[in-house]
């Protein structure tokens, strides 16, 4: 089992830049790949990053491409996702997302374990 609890979330203006976390417990973090995924209202929720067990290989959506990055502290059982030039369209809960392995995937039914999300409201 993993449990995994996102924090950072919050208000933050349009060219702002905000940092979530991803704190995992239960099992050998260094074992797990970590995505970030957004669920806008009114949307389906939707892929935004990725980064593999050692953050050797990460993964983008193409809407965050040079904007958000994604990266993890093996030794703090952490991961982050750093968000610069945030756009009102980035308003949205915010979910980690755990899977075993090694690969880092896109799609929401790769991984088992997710986090209860956080809010990110940009305003314009």
């Amino acid at each position: 089992q993993v449990q995994l609890v996102e924090s950072g979330g919050g208000l933050v203006q349009a060219g702002g830049s905000l940092r979530l976390s991803c704190a995992a417990s239960g099992r050998t973090f260094s074992a797990i790949a970590i995505g970030w995924f957004r669920q806008a209202p009114g949307k389906e929720r939707e892929f935004v990053a990725a980064i593999s067990r050692f953050g050797v290989s990460t993964k983008y959506a193409d809407f965050v491409k040079g904007r958000f990055t994604i990266s993890r502290d093996n030794a703090k059982n952490t991961a982050y996702l750093q968000m610069n030039s945030v756009k009102p369209e980035d308003t949205a809960v915010y979910y980690c997302a755990a899977r075993a392995g090694t690969v880092t995937s896109a799609q929401q039914d790769d991984y088992g374990y997710w986090g209860q999300g956080t809010q990110v409201t940009v305003s314009s």
